[in-house]
């Protein structure tokens, strides 16, 4: 059979706001947008998971808790309703690594993957095609000209299911 064992992670799932100057707050107990709002009255909470480009960006209701788990960024009020700039959106990304990073640091080594955002859906299926169909289908990358308009390399992403 074999030796089992188990460990408990000693971890605790939390919040994490992002705020204008960089910094991390964490939230181990439910918090409302609201309480945030108080020690920012100049911003807005959005959620990192409904941010894309080009997209109008949003802010979470005042009475809604924030999710632990989940990470979300504090912008100024100027930003919202209007869309976000890829380069925008790259400096939230640095930004919101940089603090992850800090956060992470001293006795508690923690590994921090980079933080990424996705390109909306219309794009993605513009990009990939679907061959093989059925819910198992192998995904084809489509090949991308090089902005100096040369060949470039042609890049063909093969994925398949795995039986069991």
């Amino acid at each position: 059979m074999g030796i089992c064992s188990s460990c408990e992670s000693t971890s605790v799932v939390t919040a994490k706001v992002i705020l204008q100057d960089g910094q991390l707050q964490e939230f181990s107990y439910p918090v409302k947008v609201s309480y945030v709002l108080m020690k920012n009255p100049s911003c807005f909470i959005c959620n990192s998971d409904e941010m894309e480009f080009d997209d109008q960006l949003s802010a979470i209701n005042d009475d809604e808790e924030l999710q632990p788990g989940q990470l979300y960024f504090a912008l100024p009020l100027s930003k919202l309703r209007y869309p976000l700039t890829p380069e925008e959106m790259a400096s939230l990304a640095v930004k919101a690594s940089s603090a992850l990073m800090k956060c992470g640091g001293g006795h508690n080594r923690r590994q921090v993957a980079p933080v990424t955002f996705t390109v909306s859906e219309r794009k993605t299926r513009r990009e990939m095609t679907n061959v093989g169909g059925g819910n198992c289908g192998r995904l084809v990358a489509e090949k991308r000209k090089t902005k100096s308009g040369g060949r470039g390399r042609n890049f063909t992403s093969m994925l398949g299911a795995i039986p069991e």
